[in-house]
């Protein structure tokens, strides 16, 4: 049985690509932290606080090609998404801004981005690679390795074109 090449493709890489997508949401964080000077809000504290360790934990797991860190880093992500989740409601609906106000610094229901109407905004940003690391964790967390089905797959779409380069 023939087996797409993408869900394997993403199944097989997923701690690399998570990965990449903590680099860039770090990145950004402190480009616009530090560059734009932007101020974060305690909301975005919370946020910071759960996808900074997230960056190094994969970052090792990488390198050592570990698979089992996934169970410790899907909890952060997860945590981190429902903080960017409420964040983004309070940006969105003004009522939740009372239930728990920011007394202190930058109010969290305030955005310094407007992106297209004020949908997008820094925490919808932040959960969307939230929500992407979650996903591509979850589905490198359903196989451990890349099963033999998907090598042997693999082994026969590369077999005929080496067969037909030589002929």
């Amino acid at each position: 049985m023939t087996t797409a090449p993408f869900p394997g493709f993403f199944r097989r890489y997923a701690l690399y690509f998570a990965w990449v997508v903590s680099i860039v949401a770090v990145g950004s964080s402190l480009y616009l932290s530090e560059i734009m000077k932007f101020i974060p809000c305690n909301l975005c504290w919370y946020q910071r606080i759960f996808m900074y360790p997230i960056v190094i934990l994969l970052g090792i797991a990488c390198y050592n090609q570990d698979r089992k860190i996934i169970r410790y880093v899907l909890p952060l992500s997860v945590i981190g998404g429902c903080i960017s989740l409420y964040h983004y409601l309070e940006q969105q609906i003004p009522a939740l801004a009372k239930v728990l106000p920011c007394t202190v610094g930058v109010p969290c229901s305030e955005d310094y981005l407007d992106w297209f109407g004020g949908y997008v905004t820094i925490p919808f940003l932040a959960l969307i690679a939230f929500i992407l690391i979650t996903a591509l964790l979850a589905n490198g967390l359903k196989q451990g390795a890349p099963d033999e089905e998907d090598e042997a797959d693999d082994e026969e779409r590369v077999l005929p074109a080496r067969q037909t380069q030589v002929k």
